[in-house]
C-alpha cells in the first residue's frame, strides 16, 4: 500500500485531498470498524467469507449515490452469493430511512459516521468535508481485493460493469 503519495478527488469542480492508502488489486482488504443500520458494530470479518462489493458513496441523499445504490440493488439478484454493501458517512437512521423509502433490501448499509475507519483504511476519506469519496472495492472470499476503483470526480458514476464482472469472476460465475 502506498501511504506517501498525495491523492485527491474532484468535488463540485474543486480538488480535495484523500486520506488513507491507495489500495490496489491484490492487496489484502483492510479491516474497519463501522455500524450497520441497526446500530450494530460491523467490521470486515462480519461481512463474511463470500465475495463482497463495497460501494462507497458520499451520501445517499444525492442523485449519483442514490442511482449507484439502486443499481447494485437491481444487480444483486443476478449475483448469487455475492454480498453488496453501501458505505457512507450517513447516520444509520438516515440509511435505514432511505432504504425503507426505496425498498432496498439486498444491499446492506454500512455507516462510517462514527470513526471514519472505513474511509481512512480504504483511502476514501475527504477529511475537509468529512465524507467519503466515490469508490468501488470487490473483495474475494479470502479478503483479497480483486477490483479497485477510485472515481476521480465525485459526481461521476463508477464503472459498474467492471465491478460486476470482477465480482462474478471471483464468485466463479
Amino acid at each position: 500500500m502506498n501511504n506517501n503519495t498525495e491523492r485527491s478527488t474532484i468535488l463540485m469542480g474543486k480538488p480535495f485531498s484523500l486520506s488513507g492508502p491507495e489500495l490496489k488489486v491484490g492487496d489484502k482488504a483492510p479491516d474497519f470498524e463501522a455500524m450497520d443500520s441497526s446500530l450494530q458494530p460491523i467490521d470486515l470479518a462480519k461481512t463474511g467469507k463470500t465475495v463482497r462489493i463495497f460501494s462507497v458513496v458520499p451520501s445517499l441523499d444525492t442523485p449519483v449515490c442514490d442511482a449507484q445504490t439502486k443499481r447494485f440493488e437491481d444487480e444483486a439478484a443476478g449475483l448469487g452469493a455475492v454480498n453488496i454493501y453501501t458505505v457512507s458517512m450517513d447516520l444509520p437512521f438516515a440509511q435505514k430511512r432511505w432504504c425503507g423509502t426505496f425498498g432496498i433490501s439486498k444491499v446492506t448499509m454500512i455507516s462510517d459516521h462514527k470513526s471514519g475507519s472505513f474511509g481512512s483504511h480504504y483511502g476514501t476519506m475527504i477529511d475537509d468535508m468529512r465524507i467519503e469519496s466515490r469508490a468501488i472495492f470487490v473483495v474475494d472470499k479470502d479478503d483479497k481485493l480483486v477490483h479497485v476503483e477510485y472515481v476521480k470526480e465525485v459526481g461521476s458514476h463508477p464503472d459498474y460493469e467492471a465491478a460486476l464482472a470482477a465480482a462474478r469472476t471471483a464468485a466463479g460465475q
